[in-house]
């Protein structure tokens, strides 16, 4: 009797499971870019390492530039001083930028970042990452300071599906979509 009821959770689950992942697998980018809108503003931007060649930075400054917050944190080892370097570039002053440049993980972006937040009494953030990384990290953020509001700004760099196979898009997708299950189950970040 209780091995009936098992396989009948388990293939309600799976029912219940397999129009999201469908929905997911052929619409990626309606799945996992997540943008807050337009008339978002904030104590400070904050973007996350990598995606260098994603414009990141740039797509930072442009917020910056529109007044959407009136400083920037730049997160993640390793190529922090380029993003600096860009934001000053694009016209954003020094005094305007800020560096946590320890993590080398989404999850070290999280918590190490929201240490500086909270110890800046900070309490709203708008996050600027790649459109394909928009979810997972606006979820680890949430997850890991649901005292704070946090809204997504991302970079639709390399958006259009034309673009996909040149810059190995597909490749970065396919990594999401395993990361963000692997978060959910490792650290309790809920992706939806």
């Amino acid at each position: 009797m209780i091995f009936k009821w098992i396989f009948r959770v388990v293939i309600s689950f799976i029912l219940l499971l397999t129009p999201v992942v469908l929905f997911a697998y052929f619409y990626p980018e309606k799945f996992l870019c997540v943008d807050s809108g337009k008339n978002v503003s904030a104590d400070v931007i904050v973007v996350l390492g990598g995606g260098v060649h994603e414009l990141r930075a740039e797509r930072a400054a442009e917020l910056f530039q529109q007044h959407a917050a009136s400083r920037i944190i730049i997160t993640g080892a390793g190529d922090d001083e380029i993003n600096r370097l860009i934001l000053r570039q694009k016209g954003v002053p020094a005094s305007a930028i800020e560096v946590e440049g320890n993590s080398t993980t989404t999850r070290e972006n999280a918590e190490f970042t929201i240490k500086m937040l909270r110890a800046e009494n900070v309490h709203h953030v708008i996050l600027v990452t790649s459109w394909y990384h928009a979810r997972r990290a606006l979820k680890t953020f949430e997850h890991y300071a649901p005292d704070l509001k946090f809204y997504s700004r991302p970079s639709y760099a390399t958006f259009a599906r034309e673009e996909w196979p040149q810059h190995g898009n597909g490749h970065r997708m396919r990594l999401e979509f395993l990361k963000l299950p692997g978060y959910w189950i490792r650290y309790g970040v809920n992706p939806f």
